[in-house]
């Protein structure tokens, strides 16, 4: 099954099953965050419904796209490419961390940041430096809490794309601090353009994944080759260790973290910043991903931020 969410002619949220190039609505006051909550069968009998009695039929192109699940609960944000994990290192001067090898460590990213495919992105104020980045994003169906990699499966109704978006500039600051990822990141993140249950995918896959080619383009021009498969931490295994002592909700999302070749940061360190610039506004960034569509986006910039006056030490020297 594929789900969408969108927004009708009375601006309502809806929720529909894509069939071909048609959205099949269930009717106003559903969303997916309703469906999930089980193991499938909630979202199997709407399914039904959708098909044999849809409330409205609107067509896929002419959508007005909201993220599948338009507010989630939280949105954990994973590092689970080898290939990212060391270009971010190398760009600020650290070798690779081992305990990279040992935890598939995430931070919590803002879930009103959230848009879908085809909205406007308002750059984070007062960036220079302002990326993209291509993941894949599984969205939980069923409520975890210290589940076992081997069980954890049966907690994620399926898949989605996910673009993180970053403001490398800010998140630098943060970085140097010791803390964030904070606001070099919840200025968006772009879910969708639909959710697609992992009955669908089974048959590609592959490694700790899904054999599923990734691509990423700006204004038309291919920047990135990535692929599923080439992830070092399972879906699950994410799962379980974000699950331990804490529970994971319906609805919560976890992302992959950026796949090889997925953002500027890394491109720009292979083959510099002139061939691969910063996003400006007016930029178009699509995201394509096998099996799961789309997602695009147009870049606006905002107004310059409101200064802070930087603060003077209170601690002597011998103290600090």
């Amino acid at each position: 099954m594929k789900w969408a969410s969108f927004r009708d002619a009375e601006h309502r949220e809806r929720v529909a099953l894509l069939e071909g190039q048609a959205l099949h609505a269930l009717p106003a006051g559903a969303s997916l965050l309703q469906l999930l909550g089980d193991d499938g069968e909630r979202l199997s009998r709407a399914a039904e419904q959708a098909r044999s009695n849809p409330d409205l039929i609107v067509s896929w192109p002419d959508a007005d796209l909201l993220a599948p699940v338009p507010e989630p609960p939280s949105i954990r944000d994973f590092y689970a490419f080898e290939q990212h994990a060391r270009a971010g290192r190398r760009s600020r001067g650290l070798p690779m961390a081992p305990e990279w090898f040992e935890i598939p460590v995430f931070y919590f990213t803002n879930p009103a940041a959230v848009v879908g495919s085809r909205s406007t992105v308002y750059g984070a104020p007062g960036s220079r430096m302002l990326d993209f980045e291509a993941e894949i994003a599984a969205v939980i169906g069923l409520p975890a809490r210290d589940v076992a990699p081997e069980q954890a499966g049966r907690h994620i109704a399926g898949l989605m794309i996910m673009n993180d978006w970053s403001a490398r500039d800010h998140q630098r600051k943060e970085a140097a601090v010791g803390l964030g990822s904070a606001k070099g990141k919840d200025f968006a993140t772009t879910l969708g353009p639909f959710l697609v249950t992992l009955d669908e995918l089974e048959d590609a896959r592959k490694g700790a994944a899904y054999d599923l080619a990734i691509a990423a383009s700006v204004n038309g021009r291919h920047y990135t080759t990535g692929n599923l498969a080439d992830i070092s931490w399972s879906f699950e295994e994410m799962l379980s260790f974000a699950a331990r002592g804490a529970t994971v909700r319906a609805g919560d999302i976890i992302g992959s973290g950026t796949c090889s070749t997925g953002c500027i940061l890394e491109l720009s360190q292979s083959h510099g910043t002139d061939r691969f610039p910063w996003l400006s506004s007016g930029d178009r960034v699509v995201i394509e991903v096998d099996r799961l569509g789309s997602i695009e986006n147009r870049i606006v910039e905002v107004a310059v931020p409101h200064p802070l006056k930087p603060r003077l030490p209170r601690m002597p020297e011998d103290e600090r």
